[in-house]
């Protein structure tokens, strides 16, 4: 039987999408053939895509880390999984639990190895999680990045704790999840944006405080007044043109997690970050072990992702497309009912 796939076989950016046609693989004794029903982007796809990403990449890439499915077949092998299961594949097949190591973390979808934008793809045993309750398709597939990082950020090395203080920035995936995650968490949650209707909506999802930084460019010195010295932690995706003035809103012994490069320019100061004995630490996504332990609290306070769009399967160009205006709200999704 033949089955739909996208791959990229150049990397010029989203035009170079294509729709091509397979056999529907095989399982081997330890695989677990799942069909896709829903898929979700991340900036990261938009950079694979026009070879930004500067990692070495798989010629000829499936494109997309993030996909949830239903399990139709499994090898001889597996106990893990059965018929009709929902599951979400894990950004790291090789991260099972334990920290980030070489050998953990190579091989990551939707570059270094074939993602997920495929009707069926194979994976496995060990690198299936099961489905949060509650969630449709659509919703366990915006969790495997952005949720995954926003957990290993705020919960996992970000010490949450109530009465906490989070800064979050903008109305992104990573963001969005680090707000929720938070404000569950019992923290204050400030949060960013350059859009007034969006900070509403932030404020509906959890957020204490907003700042609008396209009429306040020192918004870090606004952040850091309203909180009497500054956050205790910066979930900080917009890179070399944000870090300074999230430098300027975190507390004298804060954290500043470094997620993003949505913006490349500026710089930050290296000083700031010595006198305020500032931690400074690059995210990688998590762990399958955390990826459960994130799924069993989305189940205990039956949070639900913030999808802003779906697109049909056969669309899949035009999700990128929209992705990459950055007028969402939330994830971006791909379904195939």
């Amino acid at each position: 039987m033949k089955t739909r796939y996208y791959h990229l076989p150049r990397l010029t950016g989203v035009d170079a999408l294509r729709l091509d046609e397979r056999d529907v693989p095989a399982p081997g004794p330890r695989e677990v053939l799942v069909r896709m029903r829903a898929w979700s982007l991340n900036y990261r796809d938009l950079m694979i895509a026009s070879d930004t990403y500067g990692r070495a990449l798989k010629p000829d890439v499936v494109p997309l880390s993030d996909g949830a499915g239903e399990v139709v077949d499994a090898g001889s092998e597996v106990t893990r999984w059965r018929e009709g299961d929902r599951v979400a594949g894990i950004f790291m097949p090789g991260w099972l639990s334990g920290p980030p190591a070489a050998r953990k973390t190579a091989g990551a979808l939707g570059g270094p190895a074939d993602g997920v934008l495929a009707e069926y793809v194979l994976f496995d045993q060990e690198a299936l999680v099961a489905a949060p309750a509650q969630l449709d398709f659509a919703e366990t597939a915006t969790l495997p990045c952005a949720a995954m990082t926003a957990w290993h950020a705020v919960a996992v090395t970000g010490g949450l704790a109530p009465g906490q203080t989070v800064l979050t920035l903008g109305s992104g995936g990573v963001s969005l999840f680090a707000l929720q995650f938070a404000a569950l968490g019992g923290a204050r949650v400030l949060a960013t944006s350059s859009d007034d209707t969006k900070l509403e909506r932030l404020r509906s999802l959890g957020a204490t405080d907003g700042v609008n930084y396209a009429r306040t460019p020192d918004w870090g010195r606004v952040v850091a007044e309203a909180t009497g010295g500054g956050v205790d932690h910066v979930v900080e995706v917009g890179g070399a043109g944000t870090l300074p003035q999230s430098l300027e809103a975190v507390r004298v012994g804060g954290r500043i997690s470094l997620i993003g490069v949505l913006s490349r320019d500026g710089g930050a100061d290296p000083s700031a970050v010595l006198l305020k004995g500032v931690t400074l630490q690059g995210m990688f996504v998590g762990s399958r072990e955390m990826f459960e332990q994130m799924n069993r609290a989305i189940e205990h306070h039956r949070l639900r992702p913030v999808v802003d769009r779906a697109f049909p399967f056969a669309e899949a160009p035009a999700a990128y497309r929209y992705f990459a205006g950055r007028g969402h709200f939330g994830k971006v999704v791909i379904t195939n009912d």
